[in-house]
């Protein structure tokens, strides 16, 4: 068996190539060069540092990259890229002096960069699985608005029956000379929205099969999608010691510069996931809209917009979002159910 490394690596991810910096105990360089972006060299770095500490950034291949290095028997920590300002406010900004820096951040003080931990290969396919889904949903809106325009333009309006939908009706509302112009589209959407429910039958099928997400749908306004993607990305509740932590996790509370007798109020922070944030705001905008149930939750936001003042609504909706993801982390800890006049 071999010594277990005491050198400290960090690695700037490419799509090509990585950036390799090795650090040894006393914190001088004993290598720095550029490796491929597969499976193959990096088995070969963990070969030649065995168990050494590896500093990577947090983006689109570091999910696959930590599992495999922690696989390989190393010590990986993913930066959060938000907090990792050295380098991406360096007056001189470079793939090998990234590598360097996330190297002595790493060596230094982990906690500066502020880890993130990715889940397990099963769950990253579901979440994908659900931002496909979106982006499919999103690429429907822009193919009816370019459809919607077209018509517009020639002089035609047609009603608005709902995206999913919107494909049935148009051809029968326009007259026959406009219908060889948009009928590739149409079927397009036609294509989209069989495998849109497609997603949706996958989504259910593992939200049904995930306890704590079956379980946290009770509560009004989350349905399987939010639900399986917030206890994805969360993983561990006992991440959070109080359940109202996870609202700055979510990035909707207020950012704070305070100093001396100066304490502003600033806006939301906006860390985090932006996609599971989306998904709570638009929640907690069905909860606040004419077709949301009658709950607490649904009354602390009437409460909120009525206050008046500028952007009382959004504040409102902001509130609710903020709550439902502390009630969705506090039922999962204690496992009650939901009591929607107790929220």
């Amino acid at each position: 068996m071999k010594k277990k490394s005491d050198c400290t690596i960090g690695i700037d991810l490419g799509d090509r190539k990585h950036q390799v910096c090795v650090l040894d105990r006393d914190g001088e360089v004993v290598e720095g060069k550029a490796i491929g972006s597969d499976r193959d060299a990096l088995r070969t770095l963990a070969r030649r540092f065995p168990g050494a500490r590896v500093i990577i950034e947090c983006g689109m291949q570091s999910p696959w990259t930590s599992r495999f290095l922690l696989d390989l028997g190393m010590e990986v920590i993913v930066a959060n890229p938000r907090k990792v300002r050295a380098i991406w406010q360096a007056e001189r900004k470079s793939d090998k002096r990234d590598a360097e820096m996330l190297a002595r951040i790493g060596r230094m003080d982990p906690r500066l960069l502020k880890p993130i931990r990715h889940g397990s290969a099963e769950a990253q396919q579901e979440l994908l699985s659900i931002k496909m889904r979106d982006a499919l949903v999103r690429q429907r809106v822009n193919i009816i608005s370019a459809i919607r325009f077209t018509l517009k333009s020639l002089g035609h309006r047609v009603s608005n029956p709902g995206t999913a939908r919107f494909h049935k009706v148009v051809l029968e509302q326009v007259p026959a000379e406009c219908v060889a112009l948009i009928e590739p589209m149409v079927g397009v959407l036609a294509e989209m929205g069989e495998q849109i429910k497609r997603f949706d039958g996958l989504i259910k099928r593992a939200a049904e099969a995930h306890p704590v997400a079956r379980h946290l749908q009770q509560i009004v306004g989350i349905g399987p999608i939010t639900a399986l993607y917030f206890v994805h990305k969360i993983e561990d509740p006992g991440r959070f010691p109080k359940a109202r932590d996870v609202g700055a996790y979510l990035g909707l509370c207020p950012r704070r510069d305070q100093s001396g007798d100066c304490d502003k109020q600033l806006r939301i922070s906006k860390t985090g996931d932006a996609f599971l944030r989306r998904l709570l705001v638009s929640a907690a905008q069905y909860i606040l809209g004419h077709f949301g149930k009658d709950c607490a939750l649904r009354e602390f936001g009437l409460r909120l917009s009525e206050r008046g003042g500028p952007r009382a609504k959004k504040k409102a909706v902001v509130a609710v979002a903020r709550k439902l993801g502390v009630l969705m982390l506090s039922l999962w800890k204690s496992g009650e159910d939901y009591q929607a006049r107790m929220a």
